[in-house]
């Protein structure tokens, strides 16, 4: 299991934290998703590495993933 911390920018409300967390929620691997709307960060529980595809999400999702 790999805990991955990804900083987001873009997010201003909890309506953007639970459309992330459910995004990125959805994707087969993941865990686990905590969205910290004050830190701008993700934390995610995954099985593999899965940055590129969290980042991707992140994007598609309409916010900036660092």
């Amino acid at each position: 299991m790999k805990i991955l911390r990804i900083d987001i920018e873009g997010m201003s409300c909890s309506h953007c934290k639970r459309a992330l967390e459910t995004a990125i929620g959805q994707l087969e691997g993941v865990q686990s998703v905590e969205i910290d709307l004050e830190k701008n960060q993700a934390k995610i529980e995954a099985e593999d590495d899965m940055t590129e595809i969290i980042r991707k999400t992140i994007s598609e999702a309409g916010y900036s993933a660092k």
